[in-house]
């Protein structure tokens, strides 16, 4: 082993602003400046670790005292100055790390030496790192001295935390604020270095190398030398993750599988997969939200530039995104966030995050047929009788087809009308496609409806996917539901849906007062409201309306039409909690006292 060895995090530190990742914008500010003659006095260096700060305060305090800088503003490095520099025995250039020298005497120390003036080269640097260290004390020490060094002194601040960092000292020094650096600078500066070093490296294993780093290129370096270190020089992919405890990707898209087609089962041996390799329940569940996020950004071409990884990786990405509609994304990506939340104070974790696989399973699974659902007791309900107050009915589920087909009962077109019966019954017109005329009969005991904008029978709006497409074009060729059924049972299933929607109270206090009444045939009925706001209401609750309503009389040629009367029809106000309140006070004098007796803020 060569006792030589130096890490690449030092061995490749950037010596000129050329060489700098990922910092092109500042860096060419600050040469400007160099070339201009405009410097400053004091100068704030601010961002994360391992983007450079130091490195450039370096460079800048090399340059500006180099006697023959290049014609595009780097230092020459053939100088007495820049020679000095980069044998590390330059007297011009003095470090202090605040984080170990943040008392008042550390400044004393400082302010003596800035009284000292360069003895070769025209500018003395005074580099102070981790400057948001220095005491409160230290700070209001170093003030005057920052506010009106000698013409020949510069100082160069750098701190990770510049929120710590007191205004005063803020408002005497020029900011530059360092960024993260990208996933492709870090990879095009790791490619560099196999190639100088002579490693062989798979792109993808170097994308999970600069991923690791999290925008630090001294983080992605030392990773870097780490996994180059256990692979004797050719660096794989599937090496990089044992290396680096990273979970592989394709499990991500494995699971993303698993929720379009509603897998559980699968999903949840994934899961099982990734916990027996040592994988961190809440890490695992962090990184399918990520996954989620990338696919939701690689869905469009206007967001893809957001996702920091290679090309190969990202046409994956693309490839699965256009499965997945929009609202998909929101979703998951919130049961992800609270199974975050809820992570630490859950009693069973593994249990919490199997839930969610389930619910995402749950998202995009194709719903049951008809005939799967189980019979609800139709009858049972539809011999309750039907008043206007709600009954405690217990919701009307879909009505499953009988298993035997001899047992079901005949389709009305299809069993022969009893001969009394068939002369008695009067002959009932199909449904017709227009709506009811003005002088049409009105139900008895209602009046007289007049027609206020006319909408179709079920409107369902079909978004233009080839998902959707294909889901309406499945659900059009189900076999339509023909059970006959009664205007009990419909109002049944109308009360029904009240009890279940208690939270919508304008729509349930509309479909309380107007009932379905019977319409031109046996399936079309027609409900009377008192104003068209209240129509208007209805019409943006019908589809969920009508389907709840056909599969609890288990039909789906029920029609229903929502008309405004011509006449007033006294409908049942709304209260507001004040004036439930007056109204019991109204009836019970004595409630105001009783209010106040027990302050309970009403009276």
């Amino acid at each position: 082993m060569s006792d030589k060895y130096i890490v690449s995090a030092r061995k490749y530190r950037p010596s000129t602003f050329r060489s700098v990742v990922g910092q092109q914008s500042l860096t060419h500010t600050l040469k400007t400046a160099i070339a201009s003659g405009r410097l400053a006095h004091a100068y704030l260096f601010c961002g994360p670790r391992g983007v450079g700060k130091t490195t450039c305060a370096r460079i800048f305090a090399k340059t500006i005292n180099c006697e023959h800088p290049t014609p595009e503003g780097e230092a020459c490095n053939e100088c007495a100055s820049c020679k000095a520099f980069n044998e590390q025995r330059s007297y011009n250039i003095n470090e202090l790390d605040a984080a170990s020298n943040n008392s008042v005497d550390n400044i004393r120390d400082l302010t003596e030496q800035v009284r000292i003036p360069p003895q070769t080269g025209r500018y003395r640097v005074f580099i102070i790192d981790e400057v948001h260290m220095l005491s409160q004390a230290a700070f209001n020490a170093f003030l005057k001295t920052l506010e009106e060094p000698p013409e020949y002194a510069i100082f160069i601040l750098a701190t990770t935390e510049k929120q710590k960092v007191i205004p005063t000292i803020l408002s005497r020094c020029q900011i530059y604020d360092f960024a993260r650096i990208t996933v492709p600078d870090i990879v095009q500066q790791l490619q560099y270095v196999c190639e100088q070093e002579n490693i062989e490296a798979e792109p993808a294993a170097l994308n999970v190398i600069a991923q690791k780093a999290d925008g630090a290129m001294r983080d992605a370096l030392s990773i870097f030398d780490q996994v180059a270190a256990s692979t004797e020089g050719h660096i794989t992919y599937q090496s990089a993750l044992d290396n680096l405890n990273v979970l592989d990707y394709d499990y991500y898209f494995r699971l993303v599988d698993t929720f379009l087609s509603g897998d559980v089962m699968q999903s949840l041996l994934i899961y099982k997969e990734i916990r027996d390799k040592g994988f961190d329940s809440q890490f695992f569940i962090n990184g399918l939200a990520q996954h989620l996020r990338d696919l939701m950004v690689a869905s469009t071409p206007q967001t893809r530039k957001l996702l920091e990884m290679n090309d190969e990786v990202a046409q994956r990405y693309g490839e699965q995104s256009v499965k997945l509609a929009p609202w998909f994304y929101y979703r998951a990506l919130d049961l992800c966030n609270t199974c975050d939340l809820n992570y630490r104070n859950a009693s069973s974790k593994q249990l919490l995050v199997e839930l969610t696989l389930v619910k995402l399973c749950q998202l995009v699974a194709p719903q049951p047929q008809p005939q799967q659902a189980a019979q609800p007791p139709i009858q049972k309900i539809a011999a309750q009788p039907v008043q206007q107050q709600r009954p405690a009915t217990q919701p009307v589920q879909r009505q499953a087809p009988v298993a035997n087909a001899a047992q079901q009962p005949p389709h009305p077109a299809e069993q022969p009308p009893h001969p009394a019966a068939q002369a008695a019954a009067p002959q009932v017109a199909p449904h017709p496609s227009t709506p009811i005329a003005p002088h049409a009969t009105a139900p008895a005991g209602r009046p007289m409806p007049r027609t206020v904008g006319t909408a179709p029978r079920i409107m369902v709006n079909v978004p233009n996917t080839p998902e959707a497409q294909q889901q309406a074009a499945a659900v059009s060729s189900a076999p339509q539901r023909t059970q006959p059924f009664n205007a009990e049972q419909l109002q049944a299933a109308w009360q029904g849906y009240i009890d279940q929607h208690p939270h919508e109270r304008a729509l349930c206090t509309t479909m309380s007062y107007a009932l379905p009444q019977p319409g031109d045939n046996a399936e079309h009925y027609v409900m009377t409201v008192g104003s068209p706001t209240e129509q208007k209401n209805v019409e943006e609750h019908k589809a969920a309306l009508m389907k709840f309503l056909c599969d609890a009389v288990n039909n789906d040629r029920l029609a229903l039409d929502i008309l405004v009367s011509e006449v007033p029809i006294d409908t049942p106000k709304i209260l507001s909690p004040r004036e439930v309140v007056d109204q019991i006070r109204q009836k019970n004098p004595g409630f105001t006292q009783f209010l106040k007796d027990f302050d309970l803020g009403l009276a």
